[in-house]
């Protein structure tokens, strides 16, 4: 009787052990982000400020040929600058320290045509200095655009003797000012410009090799990728995946593969969404800033399409961001507030077609209501021929929504294809990908019971982080998408 006793007992605490074991996670879907990608990802909103000599010529694109006498900027604070980014939310600046016109604004070696040459602080001035201690004193990253096509050096369209010259200053900026976040690269130059073979390769391997954890930002990657236009917008499909071997930096055949990305895609480089706050890139006295309802409109099409919007504020002649500028920043940051910050699923009760380990297995639908996005709820590996899915019942039936936020576990790969939401069995609204984040903005207003997110196409179980309810006040229903009224099976 003692024997059989002892074996009960050592029967029910190996039970309760396997019992409660936590279920490992699911292989990830490759490829996936790097730690300084989902760093990025994670800012959703980073300004961008354009300033240099065009600043001071009412132009857009430099001759090369000012004199650096014209840069003189009367009251210059790039700590006003970082205060105006981070009253939009930003924890990222990105300065435009050489534009095409070859102008520097930093006093770099190996050029006269920089500020060093200026009348301002008497040639002893360093803007990207001045920013970078400003942005650190605040706890913002610093970025910075070094212009392949130079407007004014004599050796460009030499090719060695240009690519010597361009890595000269690529290493002054990435070893003068401490921690560089994002690096940026383009392709652009005129019709005109003389033809010149950039050494990408060369300046990307030796970018990682002074800065191991930087971001490389161009037209083809390595760490992220223009979205393919310069009106804040990605495509309603947008994958963080792509091939970079199909890619060529200022190849514009590529903008719509660059707009939706590619789900066969080997390489993981996410797109930044770049726009200006103004019409143009650089200050103009005669421009004014968008309103409101059109950041929101920026906003929705590029974070809530999985990008990060780039936002460009120029800063004006005197050396300042104007103070509709400003106060445009903080109206368009209280705006992306007043929907997001309440979220009308708090408290909702979740179940799910499946859970990956049952109960306890670590994979719960009501983590996605957890607020932490290093959790999620994963489905089994087989949907049992039913599909996925994850239903919320409200604790509210009568609160209204109209925007539907969706997240994946990226970290773990993007994996949804299609997807389907409904309220109380209504089909309200459905897309195709989501990655970081998936915002549907609905025609109207909903009152429902039950949400349920129907995941109808996915590359392998769908991993949820997070799902939202919001109501957007700005939200008129105007180019918001629309679907038939159809019903869930």
């Amino acid at each position: 009787m003692r024997w059989t006793s002892f074996w009960v007992v050592l029967l029910l605490h190996q039970c309760q052990y396997t019992c409660s074991k936590v279920v490992a996670p699911p292989l990830r879907r490759l490829p996936i982000p790097s730690a300084s990608q989902l760093k990025w990802q994670r800012r959703e909103v980073i300004v961008f400020f354009h300033f240099g000599m065009n600043t001071f010529t009412d132009s857009e694109w430099g001759t090369g040929e000012e004199s650096p006498a014209l840069f003189d900027p009367a009251a210059l604070d790039t700590g006003q600058w970082v205060d105006a980014a981070a009253g939009a939310g930003a924890s990222l600046v990105i300065l435009t320290a050489k534009h095409h016109d070859g102008f520097c604004l930093w006093p770099s070696r190996y050029t006269d045509h920089s500020v060093a040459r200026s009348p301002w602080k008497g040639g002893r001035g360093d803007v990207v200095r001045e920013l970078v201690d400003a942005a650190n004193a605040r706890g913002i990253d610093v970025g910075l655009y070094l212009s392949p096509w130079d407007r004014h050096e004599k050796s460009y369209g030499l090719e060695v003797e240009y690519n010597e010259y361009y890595l000269a200053q690529l290493q002054e900026l990435l070893t003068r000012y401490g921690r560089i976040s994002e690096i940026w690269f383009d392709g652009a130059k005129g019709e005109k410009a003389k033809k010149m073979n950039y050494y990408f390769k060369d300046w990307f391997e030796t970018v990682k090799q002074l800065q191991s954890s930087i971001n490389i930002f161009s037209d083809a990657g390595p760490d992220i990728r223009w979205v393919g236009d310069e009106s804040g917008s990605a495509g309603s499909t947008c994958w963080s995946t792509v091939n970079r071997t199909v890619l060529r930096i200022g190849a514009a055949s590529l903008e719509s593969y660059l707009n939706t990305g590619d789900p066969r895609g080997t390489d993981w480089v996410p797109p930044e969404c770049d726009v200006s706050i103004r019409p143009g890139w650089f200050w103009h006295k005669n421009e004014t800033a968008k309103p409101v309802s059109q950041l929101m409109e920026i906003y929705y099409n590029s974070v809530g399409h999985n990008c990060v919007l780039l936002l460009n504020v120029p800063p004006n002649s005197t050396g300042i961001v104007s103070d509709d500028d400003k106060q445009r920043l903080r109206d368009f940051r209280a705006a992306i507030n007043s929907v997001f910050s309440t979220d009308l699923a708090a408290g909702s009760a979740a179940k799910a077609s499946t859970q990956r380990g049952g109960e306890g297995g670590g994979f719960a639908p009501d983590n996605v209501l957890d607020c932490d996005d290093q959790t999620y709820w994963a489905a089994e590996d087989c949907d049992r021929g039913r599909g996925h899915w994850i239903e919320l019942a409200l604790p509210r039936a009568n609160a209204s929504f109209n925007v539907v936020r969706i997240q994946e576990a990226i970290a773990m790969g993007q994996r949804i294809m299609k997807h389907e939401v409904f309220a109380d069995r209504k089909l309200v609204a459905k897309g195709t990908t989501v990655g970081y984040k998936r915002l549907h903005r609905l025609p109207s207003p909903v009152k429902a019971r039950r949400v349920k997110i129907r995941i109808t196409k996915s590359r392998g179980p769908p991993l949820l982080s997070s799902v939202g309810l919001h109501y957007d006040p700005f939200n008129k229903g105007s180019s918001v998408a629309k679907h038939n009224n159809g019903t869930e099976a």
